[in-house]
């Protein structure tokens, strides 16, 4: 890895960090079933193939988020936080998405490596 790839990962992991916690603390009545999230980056093209998924307890905490304004809330959150770092995404609704413990346990035995490479 590029010492230029290790700062963008250092500055992407705390950012969605700070997005992290800020929704398990100061967001939860809102978010509620959050419980983390991770991302996917290929360093060559930051912002096309910079994926963030936000991970939820249960399939109806997941649909609750995306079918009402805490998903967008979220959403926001990341964008705000990553474009402070001058980090932006060229499409946000496909680059940034939730997904659960839930399915995955059902779905994937609880891998979410291989979860993650099915989609």
């Amino acid at each position: 890895m590029k010492k230029s790839d290790k700062k963008t990962e250092r500055i992407l992991c705390d950012k969605l960090t700070e997005v992290c916690e800020e929704t398990l603390i100061t967001n939860q009545a809102k978010a509620e079933g959050f419980e983390w999230l991770t991302h996917t980056v290929n360093y060559q093209n930051v912002s096309a193939s910079l994926k963030v998924i936000c991970v939820f307890d249960t399939v109806a905490a997941m649909q609750k988020a995306e079918n009402n304004h805490i998903g967008n809330e979220l959403r926001q959150l990341i964008i705000n936080k990553l474009a402070e770092q001058r980090i932006v995404f060229n499409n946000s609704i496909k680059q940034i998405s939730f997904d659960n413990e839930e399915a995955c346990e059902t779905q994937h035995q609880g891998n979410w490596n291989v979860r993650f490479k099915s989609h």
